[in-house]
């Protein structure tokens, strides 16, 4: 399985720092943050590296904001909740729609369910995730300029795709 995904800025790591201690009642607290723009089931590298810029053609740098802390009281996979850093940006869901288009969407947690977030900390208690929803955010926004391809198989980068992208 390969993941689409938009690099991380270190102002979103150093945030991220910063509540690490508002964190420690979760069970799980990320340490590598991650911004998914689309998931693939399975599909060779190559091939697949190709079919997105070729449907990504003439797609530029697009703009991201970070807004608000937020969580999934009861998520898809895993435990919840899930405490997210919530990405406001039309490019991102344009990009995700166009790929869905072309490649289709993962049930529940894609199409009209993604929301554009980065995932802090997964398996607290929903007080805990509610107190850290009201935690005022400064927003955060950074230009995307590149994405890229992750391999859950062996949790690498597999590869990059430039912004803008020319096919």
């Amino acid at each position: 399985m390969f993941s689409l995904n938009v690099p991380v800025p270190g102002r979103v790591k150093r945030l991220a720092a910063t509540l690490h201690p508002r964190l420690a009642g979760f069970k799980r607290v990320r340490e590598r943050h991650s911004l998914v723009c689309k998931r693939f089931e399975s599909e060779e590298y190559d091939r697949l590296s190709e079919r997105v810029r070729r449907e990504l053609d003439g797609t530029t740098p697009i703009e991201a904001r970070a807004t608000t802390i937020d969580f999934f009281e009861e998520p898809i996979r895993g435990p919840g909740p899930v405490v997210y850093l919530a990405v406001a940006s039309p490019g991102l869901v344009a990009i995700h729609e166009r790929l869905v288009d072309a490649f289709g969407a993962i049930a529940d947690l894609e199409g009209d369910e993604y929301v554009p977030h980065i995932t802090l900390a997964r398996g607290g208690s929903v007080d805990r995730a509610e107190a850290l929803r009201e935690r005022p955010v400064d927003p955060i926004e950074w230009s995307i300029s590149e994405l890229s391809f992750h391999d859950a198989v062996h949790d690498e980068r597999a590869g990059t795709l430039s912004l803008p992208v020319s096919y």
